[in-house]
C-alpha cells in the first residue's frame, strides 16, 4: 500500500456558494498558498443529503438513491467511511447538521459521530429561538409546547442550536481531540466535518440577529427568511420575495463567510502545515437566491446551487496551484481512496480530472403533500465544454455560459432536440451521457408523484 496520509480531514461548509468565496474579496491565504484550488467544481446534488451522499459514495444521486424523496443511500453501496476503515483509518464525523447523521443513514461506516448540538450550551435567548424556529414548519407546533415553555428542550429544538449560534470552534476542538487521541494510539484517522455557519439562516453574529436597520426593514428581512426557508413558491406559485430582499439573504451568507473564513484558514493550517495530513475544504452544495426562479436549495441545477469552492491540500504540500478542469465533488470519494491506496474504478480529481464529466441532478420536493403540480419534475444537467444542457419535463434547455449567476434562465431548445445526440463528442463521452440519461429517467419513473 502506498505511503498514506497520517490523517485525512474533509471539512465542508454547508451551502457555501462559490461566489461567496471568490466574489467577496475574502480569501484564505494559507489554503490558497498551500493547496490546489478547483475553480470549476460542481456538486452532484443540490442540498445536503444527495450532495453529501455523492461525496460518501462516489455516485450520482440517481445511483446512490438519497434524494428528496428516496431518502437513503442504497445499502449495497460501500461508503467512504467504510472504505477508509479497510485502509486502516479510524472514522469520525463531527457535524452541525443532522442530515449527515443517522436520520438518513449517512453515518454508515463511522466509528463515532459527534453531534455538536448535544455538546454545546445554548447561547441564544428565547426571542432569538422563537424568531428562527417559528419559520421551520416541523417545529412550529413545538415552539409553544409545554416542554419548550418549561425550558425542557425537545430533541428538535436542541438540534436547532446550530441554526442559532456559532459552533465552528467547538467543532474544531473536537477534531483536535480526535487527532490528539489518534496520535497517542499511533492510529490514522479519517474525519468528516460539517460547518453550519454558511447555512440558512446564515450566521452573521455569534447568535442569531437580523442584518437590517429599523423595525420595518427587520420585519421584511424576517419575512424573506420565512419564505426562503419554507419555499412557499412551491405551494403558492410565486416567489414572494422581492429582489431587494433576496440580495439581503445573499448578503447574509457572504457576511457569514467573512466571519468564518479566517477561522477555517487557521484551522486548515493547523491541521496541514508540517503534519503529514491530507486536508480538504469545500462546500457540499451552493445556495439559491432567486436564480431560475428558485429559492433555498431543494430543486435546482443552477451554478448558484451546484458550483462550489473546493481546495485540496496534499500532505506537506507547499505552494498554491489552480485547476480549471470541470470536476464533480462526487469524485472526492475516488480521489481520497486512491490517495490512501484503495483502488477505484473512476477518475481522481488529481490525476485524471480531464476525464471527469460532471452531472447535476435534482428531484422535486414534496412540500408536505402540497407541492403544485407544475413543480413536480426532476432535472438532470450535463456540463459539456463551456455549456450546460438541462432536461426537465422531457424538454431540453441550454445555458450558453457556465458560471454566469446573473443570467439564470436556460434557453429552450427546439422540441425533439437531444443535444447529447447532436453534439460533436467522442464515442466514450456520448456513451457515458446517454447511459447516464437512461439510468436517470428509469430512476425518476419509479418515484411516485403521490408520495407523502
Amino acid at each position: 500500500m502506498k505511503n498514506q496520509p497520517k490523517h485525512v480531514i474533509l471539512c465542508v461548509a454547508d451551502s457555501l456558494r462559490y461566489d461567496s468565496v471568490y466574489d467577496t474579496g475574502v480569501g484564505m491565504p494559507y489554503v490558497q498558498n498551500n493547496g490546489i484550488a478547483f475553480t470549476e467544481a460542481r456538486s452532484a446534488g443540490c442540498w445536503t443529503l444527495p450532495a453529501t451522499a455523492s461525496i460518501f459514495t462516489g455516485k450520482m444521486p440517481h445511483q446512490h438513491g438519497a434524494t428528496s424523496q428516496t431518502r437513503a443511500i442504497k445499502k449495497e453501496i460501500p461508503t467512504l467511511a467504510e472504505q477508509m476503515k479497510t485502509a486502516g483509518y479510524t472514522t469520525h464525523q463531527v457535524t452541525a447538521n443532522v442530515v449527515t447523521t443517522d436520520i438518513f443513514g449517512v453515518d454508515r461506516g463511522f466509528d463515532d459521530v459527534r453531534k455538536i448540538w448535544k455538546q454545546v450550551p445554548a447561547n441564544f435567548n428565547k426571542l432569538q429561538q422563537f424568531l428562527v424556529l417559528i419559520g421551520k414548519p416541523r417545529l412550529r407546533k413545538k415552539i409553544f409546547s409545554k416542554n419548550v415553555l418549561m425550558d425542557k428542550m425537545s430533541a428538535d429544538v436542541e438540534m436547532a442550536k446550530t441554526w442559532l449560534q456559532f459552533t465552528y470552534e467547538d467543532i474544531f476542538n473536537e477534531v483536535r481531540k480526535i487527532t490528539k487521541e489518534a496520535d497517542r494510539k499511533n492510529q490514522k484517522a479519517f474525519i468528516f466535518v460539517n460547518l453550519m455557519e454558511t447555512h440558512f439562516p446564515y450566521h452573521i453574529a455569534p447568535t442569531f440577529k437580523l442584518d437590517s436597520s429599523g423595525i420595518f426593514a427587520k420585519l421584511k428581512e424576517l419575512d424573506a427568511l420565512f419564505h426562503h426557508l419554507n419555499q412557499t413558491f412551491l405551494t403558492k406559485g410565486n416567489l414572494n420575495i422581492k429582489k431587494k430582499w433576496l440580495d439581503v439573504l445573499k448578503g447574509r451568507q457572504r457576511k457569514a463567510w467573512q466571519s468564518l473564513s479566517k477561522h477555517v484558514d487557521a484551522f486548515c493550517e493547523e491541521m496541514h502545515n508540517d503534519t503529514g495530513n491530507l486536508v480538504i475544504f469545500g462546500a457540499d452544495h451552493g445556495e439559491n437566491f432567486g436564480e431560475q426562479g428558485w429559492t433555498y436549495h431543494f430543486s435546482n441545477v443552477t451554478d448558484a446551487g451546484n458550483k462550489v469552492p473546493l481546495f485540496w491540500m496534499s500532505p506537506n504540500q507547499k505552494g498554491g496551484q489552480t485547476s480549471n478542469d470541470f470536476i464533480s465533488t462526487r469524485h472526492l470519494y475516488h480521489s481520497i481512496l486512491q490517495e490512501v491506496g484503495v483502488p477505484t474504478d473512476e477518475a481522481s480529481i488529481l490525476h485524471q480530472a480531464q476525464n471527469i464529466r460532471p452531472v447535476l441532478e435534482s428531484f422535486w420536493y414534496n412540500h408536505s403533500g402540497k407541492t403544485l403540480d407544475k413543480y413536480k419534475f426532476n432535472q438532470i444537467c450535463f456540463l459539456v465544454n463551456d455549456k450546460r444542457f438541462l432536461l426537465k419535463n422531457d424538454q431540453w434547455f441550454m445555458a450558453p455560459k457556465v458560471g454566469d449567476y446573473d443570467a439564470p434562465q436556460f434557453l429552450q431548445l427546439d422540441n425533439g432536440t437531444n443535444p447529447i445526440e447532436e453534439l460533436s463528442l467522442s464515442k466514450e463521452d456520448k456513451d457515458f451521457y446517454l447511459k447516464t440519461l437512461k439510468e436517470f429517467q428509469l430512476f425518476s419513473s419509479g418515484i411516485s408523484f403521490d408520495v407523502k
